[in-house]
């Protein structure tokens, strides 16, 4: 066997097809969409880049001034396949603030499937089952089952704790397990 076979089989061994989003030195943001509550008049502010150590970081204040309230960071993608997955994994260091992970089975849906997370200051991996992200649109929790769809088109972290506050996320990883 060849070297060049060798390297080809340990490189494909380790590239995964649940990864949704990995982070790293050179990242580029393209993509990605900082929407804040300034669509609805509000002041929050985010700001979305990659840090020396190739983390994504998700930063900025939320404001409730003016009816304010919260700060959110979206990714549309083609889409992934969710059929034998269980769970979704985000490995972040926070800021010991909650925030939402959100995700859509099709970017052309209206509401998300959400679930709350708390940072601990540190670095974390949050499992998340995908049986447990409910529906919700614009705050209401919506009376229909909670995330089932075989794919995932969209994914957001928001912050919208009602209260003043800087925030700061910092973004390793997302991916399925």
């Amino acid at each position: 066997m060849s070297y060049t076979l060798i390297l080809v089989s340990f490189i494909t061994m380790f590239q995964s097809p649940n990864i949704i989003f990995q982070f790293e030195l050179g990242s580029s943001t393209n993509g990605w969409q900082i929407v804040d509550d300034r669509v609805m008049g509000g002041r929050s502010q985010g700001n979305f880049s990659v840090n020396s150590e190739g983390f994504g970081v998700f930063e900025g204040y939320v404001t409730t001034e003016n009816n304010g309230g919260f700060s959110s960071l979206r990714y549309n993608f083609d889409g992934i396949k969710t059929s034998g997955f269980e769970s979704v994994v985000l490995k972040l260091r926070g800021d010991g603030k909650s925030y939402q992970f959100r995700l859509k089975g099709s970017d052309r849906e209206r509401h998300s499937y959400i679930y709350t997370f708390k940072t601990t200051g540190s670095e974390q991996d949050i499992i998340i089952p995908l049986k447990d992200f409910y529906p919700s649109f614009r705050g209401t929790v919506l009376d229909m089952p909670n995330f089932d769809a075989d794919k995932i088109e969209q994914i957001a972290f928001l912050i919208a704790n009602k209260t003043n506050e800087r925030f700061k996320l910092e973004i390793e990883s997302i991916s399925l397990k």
